[in-house]
């Protein structure tokens, strides 16, 4: 029989051993970090042939996407599970996608979502994706606080759909969440603050907000572990045009800290999926210009 005197001897030895052993081999597990891009920097080309673009993606290193097309239940004119064939014939997965909710997906009567929404959510599922994100707040809503509200609680209630099939619901900033402001904040800060971070992702877009003043590094510090994923961008400089003077480049060409952007999402905003976009080209082939931007990435460490 094990003596009390035994086992402290037992484990007081355990204990000096375990001080000989490496400390990573008791450090937390490295989140799994994932880059992709997005479908919308290859546009045209996904219009014109999609399974041949998505063959010049996976050529180019690429082992995740996101999609920018979802219509009447289709990816790109593809059903989900014809989709996900296509994707996993081309050892491709897809963790996330864009595709705008509204009020209208919010049928109040029925304190319920919409088939039509919950159609998004389930074809979303089929496809193995892990955030479901919306890019966009209609005009109407930004100023009026009653609309607001009952946008963010349709968020937080779109969080929890998302989570009964292991997935997340995510919004996607532009521009006009750093020019508009509710109150003294921003509504990018309004829609932080005022949606759940247990079931609500951000996607931070870096390139976007910087037309209107907005700086990713100031957000990711402010709100530390919010911004799951980013779309990684950088950008130069341009003549004004509908409002921007910066259009999207190859990383590392533009203006922007990208590089010390991707890192504090990393180290400090909680971010674990970064999704290249570059909507600009500068005259390049944009499947030529991802592949660029993917080599990049890599050279710094993702």
């Amino acid at each position: 029989m094990t003596t009390r005197r035994s086992f402290l001897k037992t484990g007081a030895l355990a204990v000096a051993g375990a001080s000989l052993l490496p400390d990573s081999l008791f450090a937390a597990p490295k989140k799994l970090e994932r880059v992709g891009v997005q479908l919308y920097s290859v546009r045209d080309a996904m219009k014109l042939d999609p399974k041949g673009t998505l063959k010049k993606i996976a050529d180019a290193g690429y082992h995740h996407v996101e999609h920018a097309n979802y219509v009447d239940r289709k990816f790109y004119g593809f059903t989900a599970k014809e989709f996900k064939v296509i994707l996993n014939d081309l050892a491709l997965k897809m963790p996330s996608g864009h595709t705008v909710m509204t009020a209208q997906h919010w049928d109040e009567s029925k304190k319920d979502f919409t088939d039509a929404w919950k159609y998004t959510v389930e074809d979303a599922a089929t496809m193995g994706q892990k955030f479901v994100i919306s890019p966009w707040l209609d005009e109407k809503v930004r100023t009026d606080m009653d609309a607001l509200k009952r946008a963010m609680e349709q968020f937080n209630k779109c969080g929890e759909l998302c989570q009964k099939s292991a997935m997340k619901f995510g919004y996607h900033n532009h521009h006009f969440e750093i020019s508009t402001k509710v109150g003294d904040i921003t509504l990018y800060d309004y829609i932080i603050q005022n949606t759940d971070a247990a079931l609500v992702a951000q996607q931070i877009d870096i390139g976007n907000m910087l037309t209107t003043g907005g700086h990713a590094l100031e957000f990711i510090n402010k709100y530390p572990g919010r911004f799951e994923s980013m779309h990684v961008k950088d950008e130069i400089k341009v003549a004004p045009h509908d409002g921007d003077d910066t259009e999207s480049c190859i990383l590392g060409q533009g203006i922007m800290p990208v590089k010390d952007i991707v890192k504090a999402g990393s180290k400090k905003g909680g971010t674990s999926l970064f999704i290249i976009e570059q909507e600009a080209y500068q005259g390049k082939d944009p499947v030529e210009s991802v592949k660029i931007d993917l080599q990049i990435m890599k050279k710094w460490g993702y």
